[in-house]
């Protein structure tokens, strides 16, 4: 047996009491009263600093994210900054962090912070004088299998046209890096120089040090007793030592944020998990080498192994069924004075990982173990952080849910102070946003996602992935029980909705790839049927507000690009960042006089109706927006036949003539009331059916039975998507988001720069006209073979990097994979040459005009144009 084992096997035998005493420090009761006192004159003095009874913003927990929002906002020039930490600096998760920094994440915005943080750590010691202990040795994804050489390729094409330093590369090189690991099952290695590990207490303290040296103040012990909101958006920040009145206040109050939010009424979804490493005494052949070895993270394995000293530091991530959570905090809250405390070890959950650890790093069989640490780290259900302000509390910001607080920390602080200081996020972080949960986001939810994120932290990341733990939650249509034996269900904003449906003798279930996979026939089997038939698609997911009051056609007019649309009809409009980036599209329809149905995406519910209701206040608009999202299904119908199959359910007249492109009605098909909108995202032939929920599932069945002569059937979202490209539609949060402005994206049609309101982000697009354009929107077809574009990929023009997809598909119409391109103004002249890389290899792409299919409006109009 070899001696990390017997080490192990020591540590599991250790007297618990011994145990505790070494390793969990005791709790303390903390005399706020005696930290007070009064100084000369009206100035008072809390734990030897002056008390401040206002400040712009109050930040409440004092790890590293807290820590660093109080530096960059002080940094920023913002003043009267107070950060409030109820014991310790550090105290919770940071203090016991392993430190891992890394450039890599999977996707494409958070790559943006972990940037921003590394840059930040390299020059904070020579800015704050505070040592930070920064280490960088680079690290290495390590690939043992073709599927996950296929994964590292994957990520490489979406990191080229980002600054990351990202490389792939051999065994040989990997070695080279690394040389103690066994090279048996190693294929291939995603290599990130600068990347490596930081003193989490070192590098918080100097965040603390340069946030005074800006004029941050920074109070603890202070306990945030209660927080009451005022009458004009502020809060009273209640402590023991009096109230600070605070324009916002932000909650980074990492495994404490639950019981801060539930002081307002919220019920955040976050989850203490217990995170265990362990630490080993020298080794020899490590004390041997004369250059730090890279972190090595081994995704077979689940683990990340770095040098600690001239030992090593190993972590694993359990398995699922093994993993513990610490859910009685979420039931009855943190213990009183836990901050610098840990849990008790146990090493038998880990034993797989360190028994694959030892096989790839042999040495590590006979290293013993000094020290294991095993505390709380905060997870959300999809295992990523809450950042931003919060719908439902005027000035509540949240920067909570981190499970790597380290390597988030200097880029979110960035993020979070660059949003306070001018009103809107720098770029586009829409997963993160705090608001992509919602009520239907419960504890058994939140307590299965958590456990399966834990799980999942280094499972092999396909595109088009789902996770199915917890689901279905509250949130299922009228149709959901009807349709969820035939199809293979996405999750959206908490929502099943189908994405493709299959038939007899079909592959069916979730078989993810990285290249076509057993929905590809399927899926043009269901574009085919639109195309050439007629069918129906749940898309009761979608965002739906009505907005209505003597100011509503005011406010809409502020907030949208768009004129609004008369009564009866619908227009697609856009709402702007004031420096002109697009912050929503959505769908707006005047169902009578001052009366709006706002339709959004699924993912972007309450990160709208919070932008909406921040404008309604600002102005002080008389309206009043309403949420009917779960109170309304909806199902689209479309095809050539459409028309003909609604027509036997109403007594409305469905003809062109009558109910034209755009037009909204109140009609009464199949003896239920709904509102009908001609309008369909496969840009063919279509209406959206807008029901009552309880009389989806009556409706749905009429619409099916009414249409077995027309050949109707089901289609999902992914048949759409594929659609709705060949049309050359755009999409919100890939070819627009705010990231883009609606110039660049191709939007000048729904963009009124002469209309008389002045929207929101009007004088920044008329100085983004008059400056000309750097980049547009491309249309481009590839030649492919078994894989497709999915957005993000990087695109090369003569061995350099020139730009990035956005969302791609296969074109079943027309047999071709196509894209959706950010390129150069000067290479987006249709018949441009370009290459676009998917998984190591640069297909030949070509830009073309678009759209590949006419809609059908356009047809029909062209139509009646050659027959005049």
């Amino acid at each position: 047996m070899s001696r990390f084992f017997n080490a192990i096997n020591t540590h599991l035998r250790r007297d618990l009491a011994a145990y505790r005493a070494i390793v969990c420090l005791p709790l303390r009761t903390i005399n706020y009263t005696s930290q007070k006192h009064v100084g000369n004159g009206d100035s008072t003095m809390v734990l030897g600093k002056r008390w401040k009874d206002t400040a712009e913003t109050v930040i409440i927990g004092g790890g590293c994210v807290g820590v660093s929002l109080a530096y960059h906002l002080a940094k920023a020039g913002q003043k009267d900054v107070v950060l409030l930490e109820k014991s310790e600096l550090t105290a919770g998760s940071t203090w016991h962090a392993a430190g891992l920094t890394t450039y890599y994440h999977p996707g494409i915005n958070l790559k943006k912070v972990h940037y921003h943080s590394i840059k930040l750590y390299e020059s904070l010691e020579a800015e704050t004088g505070q040592a930070v202990g920064f280490h960088q040795p680079g690290s290495i994804r390590i690939a043992s299998t073709p599927v996950r050489v296929d994964e590292l390729k994957y990520q490489m094409a979406r990191a080229h046209w980002h600054p990351t330093p990202q490389w792939l590369i051999t065994p040989e090189k990997i070695k080279e890096l690394f040389p103690l690991l066994n090279m048996d099952k190693v294929l291939a290695g995603l290599y990130n120089p600068g990347d490596g590990h930081i003193d989490p207490y070192s590098l918080t303290m100097a965040l603390a040090a340069g946030a005074r040296m800006y004029g941050a103040q920074i109070y603890n012990p202070a306990l945030v007793s209660g927080l009451t909101p005022t009458s004009d958006g502020k809060w009273d920040v209640q402590t023991p030592y009096g109230t600070i009145r605070a324009n916002r206040i932000v909650n980074a109050t990492g495994f404490w944020a639950r019981e801060v939010g539930q002081q307002i009424g919220f019920e955040h979804p976050t989850i203490p998990v217990h995170h265990q490493y362990v630490v080993t005494a020298t080794v020899p052949e490590v004390k041997a080498l004369k250059t730090e070895l890279p972190v090595i993270r081994d995704l077979e394995g689940s683990y990340y192994l770095r040098q600690e000293r001239d030992g090593l530091l190993f972590g694993p991530y359990e398995r699922e069924e093994k993993m513990v959570l610490q859910d009685s905090w979420v039931r009855d809250g943190v213990p009183p004075g836990f901050g610098k405390e840990l849990f008790e070890s146990d090493l038998d959950r880990i034993m797989h990982h360190v028994e694959m650890a030892m096989e790839m790093v042999p040495v590590l069989k006979n290293a013993d173990i000094i020290n294991i640490v095993s505390g709380p780290i905060t997870y959300t259900p999809d295992l990523l952080p809450m950042v931003g302000p919060h719908q439902g509390a005027r000035s509540y910001w949240t920067a909570i849910g981190f499970g790597y607080g380290v390597i988030h920390a200097g880029g979110i602080g960035k993020f979070l102070s660059d949003w306070i200081v001018t009103g809107e996020p720098p770029y586009d972080l829409i997963e993160c946003d705090p608001n992509r949960y919602g009520k239907w986001t419960t504890v058994p939810y939140m307590c299965a996602k958590a456990r399966e994120s834990y799980g999942f932290n280094n499972v092999v990341g396909y595109p088009k992935e789902e996770r199915f733990a917890g689901r279905p939650t509250n949130r299922t249509s009228g149709v959901y029980e009807l349709l969820k034996g035939k199809a293979s269900m996405g999750f959206h904003a908490g929502w099943e909705q189908p994405h493709w449906f299959y038939k007899p003798g079909d592959d069916a279930g979730y078989k993810p790839s990285f290249r076509r996979t057993n929905w590809f026939g399927p899926v043009g089997r269901e574009c085919k049927l639109v195309m050439e038939k007629v069918g129906v698609i749940d898309l009761t997911p979608f965002g739906k507000f009505m907005v209505k009051g003597k100011d509503s056609h005011k406010l809409l007019d502020r907030l949208f690009a768009n004129t609004m649309p008369k009564v009866g009809l619908t227009n697609i409009s856009h709402m702007l960042t004031p420096t002109g980036r697009v912050y929503a599209e959505v769908t707006i329809t005047q169902l009578t006089t001052g009366e709006f149905l706002l339709i959004t995406g699924s993912g972007s519910e309450l990160h709208d109706l919070r932008w909406m209701e921040e404008v309604v206040v600002e102005g002080a608009y008389d309206v009043d927006i309403s949420n009917v999202t779960e109170d309304i299904g909806v199902l689209g119908v479309a095809g050539p036949k459409a028309r003909d199959v609604l027509q036997k359910l109403t007594q409305e007249d469905m003809s062109d003539a009558s109910f034209k492109f755009l037009h909204c009605k109140p009609i009464q098909l199949g003896g239920v009331n709904l509102r009908a909108i001609r309008i369909s995202y496969t840009g063919e032939l279509g209406w959206e059916l807008y029901i009552p929920h309880k009389d989806m599932a009556a409706v749905y069945q009429a619409i099916m039975a009414a249409g077995e002569d027309e050949g109707i059937d089901n289609f999902g979202t992914y048949a759409m998507s594929s659609l709705r490209l060949e049309k050359g539609f755009r999409g919100w949060g890939a070819e627009m988001n705010c990231d883009t402005n609606p110039l660049e994206a191709g939007l000048d049609y729904f963009i009124k720069l002469n209309k008389h309101a002045d929207f929101i982000g009007k004088a920044a697009l008329q100085e983004i006209k008059a400056k000309g354009l750097k980049r547009k929107l491309s249309y481009i077809t590839m030649d492919t073979d078994d894989v497709d574009p999915e957005g993000n990929e990087t695109i090369w023009l003569n061995g350099k990097v020139v730009g990035n997809t956005t969302s791609g598909a296969y074109s079943y119409t027309t047999q071709q994979s196509l894209a959706f391109a950010y390129l150069p103004v000067e290479l987006c002249s249709v018949g441009q040459k370009v290459e676009v890389e998917m998984l190591g290899r640069k297909y030949p792409a070509m830009v073309v005009q678009e759209p590949l299919v006419l809609t059908e409006p356009t047809r029909t109009r062209l139509q009646k144009k050659s027959k005049a």
